[in-house]
């Protein structure tokens, strides 16, 4: 881990192995995000990359103010995993595939629950994924490095990453509108109203997640449990080496909540660890590979090397349902830092324990438009 110490700003580091690739915007912004009004200690992770204004993948603990811009407008995002009844011996990419379908549209038994009526203006995206880097995937377990751990080799997982949709767009749309990129003081009721509607947002991104896991499973006719469900985007009260304040994740995984699964790129391993909490990374850790490129440059950079039909196909055998011509190179792999350069910083650092690796099988972005 390296460290960099400034007496006019607030401590920043940098979880960071000798080989570890961070684009030096990523730390010009962690280094700008510092010198924030009561801003205390900030850290980067290593999938550590340039965000709009503010880094993704980093934490950030201030005292007596906090910053919902720093979390950005997708409060809530996070992931889930599930183990699925489908034997990976009787499911083949093609058939999950074809079984699966669209699920791109509002689902009709997602718009029949009972929500609370100040999120039911967002009700038609419950059940859906989103853009960007959002997905739902099939894997299989590759290898275990420690037994008893609660999965099963001959069963298939399914990951879903996503968050809260139009509603935290919403509440950053409203706050920065009135209050712009100041921060909010503690105990003001501009804090207690963004604190209130960051919750709901917390509560429609976990929800959102379930219904999305529950369709899927629907879909393919099977059931599954869920393993663990984590935030990689919130604002939280907490107590850091004896400080009270305030902690931010922005793309950063939660250290203090049990086992989470961190995911390489849709052609890449993901791994389910066992972190180890830590005050010097503010009981966080990465959240997954980090963009290497920006979305803007994927294509012409790739364009001329692969077709769309190409990158729907990874070097695992797996598939990538996404019909977004752009949104299919701005996610291909190789606009990605491998995993494994990733999990091994981590290591490094003596903040992870690999538990798993777990390997894609079917990747659900888009199919475009609805069902």
């Amino acid at each position: 881990m390296g460290n960099i110490i400034r007496s006019d700003v607030a401590q920043v580091s940098v979880i960071a192995a000798p080989h570890t690739w961070i684009e030096g915007n990523a730390i010009q912004q962690l280094e700008t995000t510092a010198k924030l009004p009561n801003m205390l200690r900030v850290v980067g992770m290593p999938d550590l990359h340039p965000g709009r204004g503010y880094p993704v993948g980093a934490a950030f603990f201030s005292q007596h103010r906090f910053y919902p811009a720093l979390i950005g407008n997708d409060i809530g995002c996070g992931m889930s995993l599930w183990q699925t009844d489908l034997a990976v011996i009787k499911h083949s990419p093609d058939k999950l595939e074809k079984k699966l379908g669209n699920i791109d549209g509002p689902w009709q038994q997602a718009l029949s629950q009972n929500i609370a009526p100040e999120l039911a203006p967002y009700r038609h995206a419950l059940g859906t994924i989103g853009g960007g880097n959002h997905f739902a995937e099939l894997l299989q377990v590759d290898e275990i490095y420690q037994p008893a751990i609660g999965v099963d080799k001959k069963r298939l997982l399914l990951l879903v990453h996503s968050g809260s949709r139009g509603l935290g767009q919403a509440v950053l749309a409203q706050h920065i509108t009135a209050y712009g990129h100041h921060g909010l003081l503690e105990g003001s009721e501009e804090a207690r109203l963004y604190l209130q509607q960051h919750q709901q947002a917390l509560d429609f991104a976990v929800t959102n997640r379930q219904i999305i896991a529950q369709r899927i499973l629907q879909r393919l006719r099977t059931t599954g449990d869920c393993l663990l469900d984590v935030h990689h985007n919130l604002l939280a009260p907490a107590t850091v080496e004896g400080v009270d304040g305030w902690l931010h994740r922005k793309g950063a995984t939660p250290a203090d909540e049990g086992l989470v699964v961190i995911p390489g790129s849709r052609g890449d391993y993901s791994y389910l660890v066992k972190p180890l909490p830590s005050a010097s990374s503010l009981y966080s850790l990465a959240h997954g590979a980090g963009r290497k490129w920006m979305r803007s440059e994927c294509k012409d950079r790739l364009s001329a090397r692969f077709t769309t039909e190409q990158l729907a196909r990874t070097r695992f055998g797996s598939r990538v349902i996404c019909r977004d011509r752009q949104l299919i190179y701005q996610e291909a792999p190789e606009a990605y830092k491998p995993i494994d350069s990733v999990i091994e910083a981590l290591q490094q650092a003596g903040l992870v324990t690999p538990l798993a690796r777990l390997k894609p099988v079917l990747t659900y972005k888009t199919r475009g438009g609805a069902e």
